[in-house]
């Protein structure tokens, strides 16, 4: 099946400095791309999760916080509006 794509020209010269350099033709190359692109892992489709979503708290801190020793008795919305009120 015959098909044309539009590669843009510095992509086009390093791809087909390396089919000369490997003694093959662009299409060969091209072929060989996707079917490598095809055999790979889907990793890439996944998000990567952030560092923060990962992270391990420690266990002594983990049991204080749910034991709520870091909330102060209330919730930052009820901050956010006191400090707002005293404006």
């Amino acid at each position: 099946m015959k098909t044309t794509i539009d590669i843009p020209e510095p992509l086009y010269k390093k791809v087909k400095i390396r089919a000369v350099e490997r003694g093959q033709t662009l299409k060969q190359i091209v072929l060989t791309s996707l079917e490598r692109e095809l055999k790979a892992p889907q990793a890439i489709e996944e998000a990567p999760s952030s560092y923060w979503a990962n992270r391990k708290l420690l266990p002594e801190y983990e049991a204080a916080l749910k034991a709520g020793a870091f909330s102060g008795g209330t919730d930052s919305t009820q901050i956010i509006s006191e400090e707002r009120d005293a404006r």
